[in-house]
């Protein structure tokens, strides 16, 4: 879509239901939607919602290694409640081998460390599975309300790193109507959930950034 397209859609999107996006989404995207996921808070959302409009759409997930027990579990809950088409990409490197040669999860004053982690552990894996499944439109969870930096996005945006339409069906919900959602759908939430590429919530870990396409090229060659 060009750059009009897109301001035309996102205006024509706003004030329809994120089910109604999901719907335009799949419609864009040719039989070649994905919808990614990292299981964290109100990730249910977004999977309830995908795979009410299209039942088998593949669910890419970057399993790093370093979630925390109660993620996994939430995510074998998910995949089962939800009868996910779950599609795990993992880093070509192990977390017990990079600890042991590269030391602990860097730290939050260690930004080119934490950009180096994400690289390896979560860019690269993520953009070969981009590659595999070959999207033409990738659903995402993004909301404005995360940081500085999703808020400057909207519902519709071509995604520069990984050559998609991306599209955000709850980039507007509050995390009330989020958590209405998953009392009426009766899904489950995670809360001990934490994201080693990031260190805060603040900061991105490079798949919705501009950094993020060329750090995640760069590893994929050194690995």
């Amino acid at each position: 879509m060009t750059p009009e397209q897109i301001s035309r859609a996102n205006a024509e999107l706003a004030n329809k239901s994120p089910l109604e996006v999901v719907r335009w989404a799949l419609a864009q995207a040719g039989g070649r939607a994905i919808v990614s996921t990292n299981f964290r808070p109100f990730e249910a959302v977004v999977l309830h919602l995908a795979t009410q409009a299209q039942a088998d759409i593949p669910v890419l997930w970057v399993d790093h290694g370093y979630n925390r027990p109660a993620t996994y579990k939430h995510a074998e809950q998910l995949r089962t409640q939800l009868k996910l088409n779950l599609k795990p990409f993992l880093p070509k490197v192990t977390p017990a081998h990079r600890d042991a040669v590269h030391g602990p999860i860097p730290s939050l004053d260690d930004e080119a460390g934490l950009k180096q982690f994400s690289a390896v552990m979560k860019l690269e894996p993520f953009q070969r599975g981009m590659k595999e499944l070959a999207p033409t439109v990738w659903i995402t969870a993004l909301r404005k309300v995360q940081n500085p930096n999703r808020a400057g996005l909207d519902l519709v945006s071509h995604d520069a790193n990984f050559g998609a339409l991306k599209v955000s069906p709850v980039f507007h919900w509050s995390d009330a109507q989020m958590e209405a959602y998953l009392a009426q759908h009766k899904l489950p939430n995670e809360w001990d959930y934490f994201d080693p590429a990031k260190a805060d919530e603040k900061r991105e870990c490079g798949l919705h950034a501009a950094w993020g396409g060329k750090a995640a090229q760069t590893a994929a060659v050194q690995a």
